[in-house]
């Protein structure tokens, strides 16, 4: 069983780290956007370049830090409905989620993601703009990477939550209590 935490917090670790430094995008992000804004506003220069890289920052951003909000367990969740169940049962539904809904969402994605970002670098792909970014499949392979990134961030979760189940010792309360994955430090303390 602490093979199996090792595995999870190896897992965890690696996409902390993408998150992490994915993160920085969204500064990047707010930049390109203030940078549109005002050209538009007070130079009446409007961009298309500068329009689909916002999008294609949002994307990364979007795509790689998924995985880390998973991790750190600081996802959507319906709170009024699961603090009413015990630990025990709560580690069974996220143990059944990964198995049966997120992990299978993650391969079709990343399979079908991968298909499209192919199809995208064989023709050449470029923006619809004709001032356009170009490269379109690369935007698009994010796709499929931000995926690969959310799965070993499922089979982290899912490893952490086999160990719960069968050895609850293993795990310390105050992690499992808090849906801490035990990856770097908890999502609610400064780093």
């Amino acid at each position: 069983m602490q093979g199996l935490l090792n595995i999870s917090d190896a897992l965890g670790r690696f996409v902390v780290r993408i998150g992490r430094f994915t993160s920085w995008s969204a500064l990047v992000l707010v930049v390109v956007i203030l940078f549109d804004v005002v050209s538009r506003r007070f130079f009446a220069v409007g961009s298309a370049q500068l329009q689909e890289l916002e999008w294609h920052l949002h994307t990364i951003l979007f795509m790689f830090c998924l995985g880390l909000g998973y991790v750190h367990n600081t996802h959507v969740r319906i709170e009024i409905l699961s603090e009413r169940l015990s630990e025990r049962t709560r580690c069974w539904i996220e143990l059944l989620g990964c198995v049966l809904f997120l992990i299978p969402f993650c391969l079709i994605v990343i399979y079908y993601g991968g298909e499209l970002t192919h199809r995208s670098w064989l023709k050449s792909e470029i923006s619809s703009s004709a001032t356009g970014l170009p490269y379109r499949w690369l935007i698009k392979a994010v796709l499929p990477v931000g995926m690969a990134v959310l799965l070993a961030a499922a089979v982290s979760v899912l490893l952490r939550r086999i160990v719960m189940l069968a050895r609850p010792e293993l795990c310390p309360p105050a992690r499992a209590e808090s849906g801490h994955n035990g990856v770097g430090a908890p999502p609610d303390s400064a780093q």
